[in-house]
């Protein structure tokens, strides 16, 4: 299985609302966040799971990511979802009500607004899905 091999011994880490991971990633909303296996998050991560956050098993998420569930400054919220495989590079946004399919990959820096289909690749700020050659 991808991932796996990667985290031989890996566990959930424990995530307290509000605090720093021992990964050095956080989370507030931590009772609406679902965790998938085998996931990778970088440091300095922070996720807004307040009104949902989904991340399946084996999804890359970069490090100094914000993945926001509600956002204050637009009144926008939705639960977000983040495919299993999927990639996303580090510095990356992601705004509420977003879902990123299976097996994607987000280029760094980029500002994820809408919905990235499986299999996909799309960067930019803001996003643009990418045609396959």
């Amino acid at each position: 299985m991808k991932g796996e091999e990667r985290f031989d011994n890996w566990e959930k880490p424990e995530i307290e609302d509000g605090e720093l991971t021992e990964y050095n990633w956080l989370v507030q909303g931590t009772d609406k966040l679902k965790l998938g296996d085998y996931t990778d998050i970088g440091a300095f991560t922070y996720i807004n799971a307040c009104k949902g956050v989904e991340i399946r098993k084996n999804a890359q998420i970069g490090s100094h990511c914000s993945i926001y569930s509600e956002s204050t400054i637009d009144e926008k919220e939705g639960k977000v979802v983040i495919g299993e495989n999927a990639k996303i590079g580090s510095h990356t946004t992601v705004m509420p009500g977003v879902e990123i399919g299976e097996d994607a990959v987000i280029g760094a820096h980029s500002f994820v607004n809408k919905d990235v289909p499986s299999g996909s690749k799309a960067y930019g700020t803001p996003i643009e899905i990418q045609e396959e050659d």
